[in-house]
C-alpha cells in the first residue's frame, strides 16, 4: 500500500532531490538505484520526470479544462431547455414577459408623437434616443423568449395604456413651445421608466431564481439602460426645463397684475375726468 501511495503521489511532478529521498523510496527497486546515483553525482542533481510522461499530463489537464466549461454550459442550457411555462412561477414569469413585450411596442408608437411635442431640442433628442434603445429592447425581448421556447407575443398592459393617454392629454392641454409642456412631458416619460424598471427588475430576479441564466443576462442589460434613460431625463429637467416652467408661470401671473392694475388707476381716474 505504502508503495502504491508513493507512485501516485510523485506522478507527473518533479521528485525530490537526493538528499530528501525518503526511506520508503530507497526499499523501492528502479527508485533505489535513482536516488543512490543521485547522491553520488552530487547533492543538487535531481531526476526529472520522463517527457512523455510529462506530454501526457499536459494533455490531460488540457482536456479538462474545456471539458469542465462545456459542463457548465451544459448546465445552464438544461436548466432553459426544461422551462416550459407549466408551473405558477413559470406561468406568471412568462405572463410578465408579455406584458413588457406589449408595453415597448406601445411605447415606439408614443415616443414619435412625444418627440414633435417637445419645445427643447434637448429633449427631442433624448426620445430620439430612446426611441431606438426601445427597439433594440424588443428585439432583445424576443431573444429571450426563445431562450425558454417560446413565441414571443404581447398581452395588453393596462398600465402603459393608461400612460399613453395621460401623454396624448398632457400634449392636448398644454401650450406649444413652453417649457412647461416639456416639464410634463419628462414626468410622463419617467412614469414609464419607472413601470419598465419595475418590471425588468422583477423579471431578472425570476430569471436568476430559475437559472434562467441567458434571459437574465438580456433582461439585466436592459434594466440598465431604462435606469439610465431616466436619470438622463432627470438631468436634463433640472438643468434648465423646471425653472423655465417656473419663469413662464411667473412673467404670466406679473402680466395679469399689471393690467389689473391699469384698470384700477382707470377707475380711480374716472371720476375727476367727470
Amino acid at each position: 500500500m505504502k508503495q502504491s501511495t508513493t507512485n501516485n503521489t510523485t506522478r507527473g511532478r518533479k521528485p525530490a532531490t537526493g538528499n530528501s529521498t525518503s526511506k520508503d523510496q530507497r526499499k523501492t527497486g528502479n527508485r533505489q538505484t535513482s536516488s543512490v546515483n543521485g547522491r553520488q553525482n552530487g547533492a543538487n542533481n535531481s531526476r526529472q520526470p520522463n517527457s512523455g510522461e510529462s506530454s501526457s499530463l499536459r494533455g490531460q489537464a488540457n482536456m479538462q479544462e474545456p471539458n469542465r466549461k462545456k459542463d457548465t454550459a451544459q448546465q445552464g442550457t438544461d436548466h432553459q431547455s426544461h422551462f416550459k411555462g407549466e408551473s405558477h412561477l413559470e406561468k406568471f414569469f412568462l405572463d410578465q414577459l408579455k406584458d413588457i413585450y406589449y408595453a415597448e411596442n406601445k411605447i415606439l408608437q408614443s415616443l414619435p408623437k412625444m418627440k414633435d411635442a417637445a419645445t427643447t431640442g434637448e429633449l427631442q433628442e433624448a426620445f430620439e434616443d430612446h426611441l431606438h434603445q426601445t427597439q433594440r429592447h424588443v428585439k432583445r425581448l424576443e431573444k429571450v423568449f426563445q431562450t425558454i421556447d417560446q413565441k414571443a407575443e404581447g398581452k395588453k398592459c393596462e398600465a402603459i395604456e393608461g400612460i399613453s393617454r395621460e401623454v396624448e392629454s398632457i400634449i392636448s392641454q398644454t401650450e406649444e413651445g413652453t417649457m412647461t409642456r416639456d416639464a410634463a412631458l419628462i414626468i410622463a416619460a419617467q412614469k414609464v421608466e419607472h413601470y419598465e424598471i419595475a418590471t425588468y427588475g422583477g423579471l431578472l430576479q425570476l430569471a436568476i431564481t430559475m437559472q434562467l441564466h441567458d434571459a437574465a443576462d438580456l433582461l439585466d442589460k436592459t434594466l440598465i439602460e431604462e435606469e439610465d434613460t431616466d436619470a438622463k431625463l432627470t438631468e436634463i429637467a433640472e438643468n434648465e426645463i423646471n425653472l423655465g416652467a417656473e419663469h413662464e408661470g411667473n412673467h404670466h401671473g406679473h402680466s395679469q397684475g399689471s393690467e389689473e392694475d391699469g384698470e384700477e388707476d382707470v377707475d380711480e381716474e374716472s371720476p375727476s375726468i367727470h
